[in-house]
């Protein structure tokens, strides 16, 4: 019996296979590139008008669909803004990361220190969003650990942290003694040590959550302009505040 019907089969059963993937591929790319468009037009839209501006209606009229339309791609307001952040999170991050990398050869201190200083210069160039990133509520939806959000937020606080672990590892710098900080404060950081699998021991992580938080607030209230009644080149108080990291890390002993 001949075998040739079974070979057309054969041919165009992989011809229907490769033009179902081809297509597939073609979806693909196309709803990557409407998601791009969807994310410029929310950008825009913080920068130029605010974050309250930012909503479902407005986003879809700019990227020329209705609003019921872009439910297709995110199942809510909350949603949107969680991959919207997740995208600055992510370009602060490698701000940071090519920092860090430029100092690769060099002491641990100051690839800290690099990580830092292109943190601020990203938050002053990027204004609107670092203030969406970090003076903006977090929702529900936006903690799951599945979240683009909680993923982007993990992958950033690892860029300090891993040269924290790493400077700890080599040359432990100076921590208060667990019983001498008050209780409450004993069980969280115990709490957050072990989530990080014990890398920092709970007083270290108290140093270096401590070390954070200061950075954080003087870099939230230069970007929001709360010190501006004071203020007009925040660069010599940031480097102040620098120092005084580099004291607390043991960087400068």
């Amino acid at each position: 019996m001949s075998t040739e019907p079974a070979a057309d089969g054969a041919d165009g059963a992989t011809r229907g296979v490769t033009m179902s993937a081809g297509a597939s591929s073609r979806r693909e790319r196309l709803r990557r590139a409407t998601l791009g468009e969807i994310h410029t037009a929310a950008r825009k839209l913080l920068v130029e008008q605010g974050s309250a501006a930012v909503t479902i209606n407005a986003v879809a009229r700019q990227v020329g669909m209705s609003g019921p339309a872009l439910y297709h791609y995110y199942a809510g307001h909350d949603e949107l803004v969680g991959a919207v952040t997740a995208d600055f999170f992510l370009e602060l991050t490698t701000a940071m990361e090519h920092a860090r990398d430029a100092h690769a050869d060099a002491p641990v201190g100051e690839r800290i220190l690099a990580a830092c200083r292109a943190m601020r210069a990203w938050a002053r160039a990027h204004p609107a969003e670092f203030g969406w990133i970090f003076a903006s509520p977090i929702t529900p939806t936006n903690r799951q650990s599945d979240s683009a959000r909680h993923q982007a937020g993990q992958r950033f606080e690892r860029v300090l942290l891993d040269l924290t672990v790493e400077l700890w590892n080599t040359r432990p710098f100076p921590v208060p003694e667990l019983d001498d900080l008050p209780a409450s404060l004993r069980e969280q950081l115990t709490a957050y040590s072990a989530g990080l699998d014990g890398r920092l021991p709970p007083e270290a992580a108290h140093v270096f959550l401590s070390c954070w938080t200061r950075l954080y607030g003087l870099l939230c209230m230069e970007v929001l302009h709360q010190l501006d009644f004071a203020y007009s080149d925040l660069e010599p108080v940031f480097e102040e505040c620098l120092r005084d990291l580099s004291d607390a890390l043991g960087l400068r002993a």
